[in-house]
């Protein structure tokens, strides 16, 4: 491992370049439990005190909290700005879920006032992290000229890590979001219900619905700057021989973009399950995609460090607010809205090592995007996995 990890400090690895070789996992971790662009926030926001207020838990402590544990990170130094590369390890890559959610745009909470324009946020936060999940992609499809504007926005050297449609794993959309040229082309029945499934689309229609998301991310892969689509099932996609070919197909069908999996239905990991998952993401060089959340609910995913393919890891935090997790009628950032203390955090950093020992590259993103609390959670974390770079774990 040494050898190669020499050569790796300071190289770019273009993640799928090479062939996977099955990863065996790690143990877990304990299960103890205590948004880029979220659909919908709980009330508007205008200012960043209007986002100040805490609630009773120690983990919503409020912006202000938030920003100065965040400059207390930037006091010691800037960690997050460059990739990670710990001794004899691949490259760590920490950034966050979204760089556009409403509560994270308001002036002063994580944006300086005056840094109001989408090049300018990108900007910003492109100066800060060196790699960032997209979610805009899950509602809609991703434009070839807001890839390139993208690119010309960031360092050579960024990442966007891309979330999947959600026609592509299974779930609904709003018909009106769907491009004009498919909009057309559905069957009349299809066509006037406000929300659809992909399996709804006849298979011509479906076919190009995925040439058009590839097309999309082009000017990312031209550019080296994809990282990997995250393929993000939803609840009800419970383990069984269906859905196992139905994530190969969707890896097939991106034709060679690099992908992640992630399960939200805790019976891919039940006593009977659990090993046939291992095994079927190895098998396939699918990575999984580490989670932190809230367990004991349906939708659980244990927090397994499995690595299953040598050419990259993900971990992604979602915070771990177990009262609105599956709450009906809560706003989806209401969900993620959990500030990390750091000895959750440190809980971490011992698996994203050997993750990183395992794999090239491994991308860490903070899910949790209310407000500050996802950018602060990611500075901490890069500060601690910067001392693996450093030799002081």
């Amino acid at each position: 491992m040494a050898p190669r990890a020499a050569s790796m400090a300071g190289t770019r690895f273009r993640i799928g370049s090479m062939s996977a070789t099955a990863r065996r996992p790690f143990d877990t971790m304990p299960t103890t439990s205590s948004g880029s662009t979220k659909q919908t926030v709980a009330t508007p926001r205008s200012s960043a005190s209007a986002l100040s207020s805490s609630s009773p838990s120690g983990h919503d402590p409020g912006v202000d909290v938030a920003r100065e544990r965040s400059e207390q990170v930037t006091r010691e130094g800037e960690p997050a700005v460059l990739p990670i590369h710990p001794s004899g390890a691949g490259e760590i890559r920490v950034g966050t879920a979204s760089w556009t959610d409403p509560t994270m745009t308001v002036p002063g909470v994580f944006y300086p006032t005056g840094t109001d324009t989408a090049e300018e946020r990108l900007g910003f936060y492109a100066g800060r992290f060196p790699v960032v999940e997209v979610d805009a992609t899950y509602y809609a499809l991703p434009s070839a000229r807001t890839a390139e504007l993208w690119v010309d926005r960031t360092p050579p050297d960024f990442t966007f890590d891309i979330k999947a449609h959600a026609l592509m794993t299974g779930q609904p959309t709003e018909t009106k979001r769907l491009p004009k040229v498919l909009r057309e082309e559905l069957p009349e029945d299809v066509r006037t219900k406000p929300r659809i499934y992909g399996k709804q689309l006849p298979a011509e229609l479906l076919d190009e619905f995925w040439r058009l998301f590839r097309e999309g991310l082009q000017p990312l892969r031209e550019s080296g700057q994809l990282g990997a689509v995250f393929l993000q099932y939803p609840r009800w996609f419970f383990t069984s021989s269906e859905n196992r070919a139905a994530i190969v197909e969707a890896r097939d069908r991106l034709e060679g973009i690099p992908v992640a999996v992630e399960f939200r239905n805790a019976t891919w990991f039940n006593e009977k399950n659990v090993d046939r998952t291992l095994r079927f993401l190895q098998d396939n060089h699918l990575p999984f995609v580490m989670i932190d959340g809230p367990q004991g609910f349906k939708s659980s995913v244990p927090p397994l460090d499995w690595v299953t393919s040598e050419d990259l890891a993900v971990v992604r935090f979602h915070g771990r607010r177990a009262e609105t997790w599956e709450a009906r009628g809560v706003p989806t950032v209401e969900r993620f809205r959990y500030l990390y203390g750091t000895d959750e955090l440190k809980e971490w950093v011992p698996r994203i090592e050997r993750a990183s020992k395992a794999a090239r590259e491994t991308h860490v993103l903070m899910n949790n995007c209310y407000a500050n609390y996802g950018a602060t959670n990611a500075r901490e974390i890069a500060r601690l996995l910067a001392d693996l770079e450093l030799g002081e774990s």
